[in-house]
């Protein structure tokens, strides 16, 4: 294979993908797309309902274009439920989605897994959703709790009840989970309420959110449109995540897809604010590039993580909680090139302040889930965290007195106040800072042979 050299491209160096202008500038290029180009609707019931609050309404046989107006976006925007907190089944897993809390969790839906035992890439069952969930809770690094699988030992229509049923039976946490459709959707409502002692409770404490997925571009299906009104109704969370290719699915240009992404969520939202003002929604993503040269949606590529990067800050102008999925690996086994992915797009994803990086455990575009690469991902998470909790600069900290005591060519080591901050410190624990000598010594074991063996422990 021949590789040609490309020309060198000086950038400039910033914190933010876009400016606070650019964001206004894509704002109001999305209210245009949904006045002049419209979203089509899969279902009439929710065409009526944006007819009946003002859009323009074009109707077909079994859908309808809807050209919704500025106004009625904004006055959506006014009533969302904002600040959100997720609430666990107990109040030690809540998690409060204030601007710039970052938290992680797993990636959701795959329908393949490395066998923890043999190694070996199988086909998801049930069964498998429980074992990886009970990790999932064990690591305080996973903020939310995402369905890890689609369980082919049962048939797709009742697929997303059994996935809910043994992720309660594994987890506290707040859940992220598919419906597929409005009956499942109700009835998984139901399970939750049973989950918390009654509907009251589950509506005191609603630990449920239900994903709905626009279809790229501009279209929201039956299916979305009539769980995101069942989920508004029972004020259960939705969680839109649009999943746009740029390139296949979306223009080229990052800059448009943002534009496309946005009016597709920004319809779904404001068709649940029309159920109910005031319904609980997360804005996500997972949208990235089609690589043209492989014809494959590249989850691990850099361009994920300026989307992520760029949707969150419009997210942030809404005051909505994000879900982006940024940390995820297009590589196929727990090797380098997951630790490379995973780090460029997870921090960015953290630096832009994403309220929940979707990602751990996906190999091979999203398509399989490995438990090596689960606990990798956590521990990296922690140093992610520590990253951008900066440097406490206080009176004790700054340990004027320390220094002066311990003085020049002094030593810190039996000193009171390192004692006192020794735990602060980073840890590593599958990791390895030892020696070579003691790494040695210990097995000469790689990351990722250690990550299975801490998987299996927690199993």
């Amino acid at each position: 294979m021949e590789y040609v050299k490309k020309p060198s491209k000086v950038g400039v160096l910033r914190a933010n993908t876009i400016n606070d202008e650019q964001v206004d500038k894509i704002h109001f290029a999305t209210l245009k797309i949904l006045k002049d180009t419209g979203i089509r609707i899969g279902s009439l019931e929710a065409a009526k309902l944006f007819e009946k609050n003002g859009a323009e309404v074009e109707y077909k046989d079994e859908y309808a274009i809807v050209k919704l107006y500025p106004h009625m976006v904004e006055a959506a925007l006014a009533t969302a439920a904002r600040p959100m907190t997720f609430y666990g089944r107990t109040k030690d897993k809540d998690f409060i989605a204030f601007k710039n809390n970052v938290g992680f969790t797993n990636f959701g839906e795959t329908v393949g897994i490395i066998d923890l035992k043999t190694r070996e890439h199988r086909d998801s069952v049930k069964a498998d959703n429980g074992d990886l969930v009970k990790i999932c809770d064990y690591y305080d690094e996973i903020a939310v709790v995402d369905r890890p699988f689609v369980c082919t030992d049962y048939p797709s229509s009742v697929q997303a009840l059994h996935n809910l049923q043994v992720c309660m039976e594994n987890t506290s946490k707040a859940l992220f989970i598919g419906a597929a459709n409005r009956d499942n959707c109700k009835r998984m409502i139901d399970m939750a309420a049973v989950a918390v002692g009654g509907m009251d409770n589950l509506k005191a404490r609603p630990f449920l959110n239900i994903w709905v997925c626009p279809t790229s571009p501009l279209e929201l299906a039956k299916e979305c449109c009539e769980i995101t009104m069942e989920c508004a109704k029972a004020g259960i969370g939705i969680a839109c995540i649009p999943m746009a290719l740029a390139g296949a699915t979306s223009p080229v240009t990052l800059a448009g897809s943002v534009v496309q992404h946005n009016a597709e969520l920004l319809a779904c939202f404001t068709l649940a604010q029309l159920v109910r003002k005031g319904a609980r929604f997360i804005y996500c993503s997972m949208s990235t590039l089609m690589d043209l040269k492989t014809a494959e949606g590249a989850v691990g590529a850099p361009e994920q993580g300026i989307l992520t990067s760029a949707l969150s800050k419009i997210a942030q102008k809404y005051n909505l909680p994000t879900f982006m999925g940024s940390s995820l690996s297009d590589s196929k086994i727990p090797d380098a090139q997951v630790g490379y992915e995973f780090a460029m797009n997870a921090m960015a994803a953290a630096i832009a302040g994403v309220n929940f990086i979707e990602g751990a455990g996906a190999l091979e575009f999203g398509l399989t889930m490995d438990y090596a690469k689960l606990v990798m991902d956590c521990e990296a998470m922690n140093s992610i965290r520590k990253i951008i909790g900066g440097i406490e600069v206080n009176d004790d900290t700054l340990a004027l007195d320390i220094i002066d005591k311990v003085g020049p060519t002094g030593a810190y080591l039996n000193e009171r106040h390192t004692f006192a901050y020794m735990k602060e410190q980073s840890n590593a624990e599958i990791f390895s800072r030892k020696s070579r000598s003691a790494w040695e010594k210990a097995g000469s074991k790689n990351v990722a042979e250690k990550a299975y063996e801490k998987a299996e422990w927690i199993s």
